[in-house]
Parts: structure tokens; C-alpha cells; sequence
């Protein structure tokens, strides 16, 4: 793996593979999957990464979680579609909808235009 210098979020979740569909969804697919120690990586086709982390402990709580991830893509409305939404203009130049995971984190996604 070709890794250069990026960030990438870390998402508790309570099912990987309901959480890897849901980001397959907007274009990421598994390139590591350590499924039996509970962790996933993601990438999307412009190298934005994300690590999924199963918890089993009862601290997910889809109604109470405040996290939230913003993705810029340039394929907003693409992905806006692929949930049965539409990117709205916003006031800060930007498309962007949000939507949650199955484990209630918002993803905001936009790309300015």
C-alpha cells in the first residue's frame, strides 16, 4: 500500500458490514480487513481513507451520537442520489448533503461550486 501523508477517521460501529455498505455507498471500498480483530480500512478512489472499529460494549448509540465526518468529493451529486437525496447549495459556496450511518455518525458531503 503506497501511503502518503493524509488523515483519516476512525468510526466506532456495531456491525462492519452494515458500516462497510454504507460507505460503499459513497464510493469506498475495503482495502484491509482485520474482521476477526474488528477493524476495516476504507478508501475511496481519490485516496480519502476511513477505519471502521467494531465496539460491542454498548457505547454506540446511534440516537446519542454527536460525531461527524465531512467528505469532499467532486461526485456530490452522484452520491446524493446513490441515498435518495439531492446536494443543496449553501450560503459558504459549497453542494453538500448529510446524511447518517448506520450507527447515527453525519456525513456531510460537498465540493465547492
Amino acid at each position: 500500500m503506497d501511503i502518503k501523508p493524509s488523515a483519516a477517521a476512525i468510526l466506532p460501529c456495531r456491525d462492519l458490514d452494515a458500516s462497510a455498505a454504507f460507505w460503499a455507498k459513497l464510493g469506498f471500498g475495503t482495502t484491509s480487513d482485520y474482521g476477526v480483530h474488528g477493524y476495516r480500512i476504507l478508501h475511496d478512489a481519490a485516496g480519502a481513507s476511513v477505519h471502521l472499529t467494531r465496539v460491542d460494549d454498548g457505547s454506540v448509540d446511534a440516537a446519542r451520537n454527536a460525531h461527524g465526518v465531512y467528505l469532499y468529493s467532486a461526485e456530490v451529486e452522484a452520491l446524493a442520489a446513490a441515498f435518495g437525496l439531492e446536494a443543496e447549495r449553501k450560503p459558504w459556496g459549497v453542494r453538500e448533503f448529510a446524511v447518517s450511518d448506520p450507527d447515527g455518525t453525519l456525513v456531510r458531503v460537498g465540493w465547492p461550486g
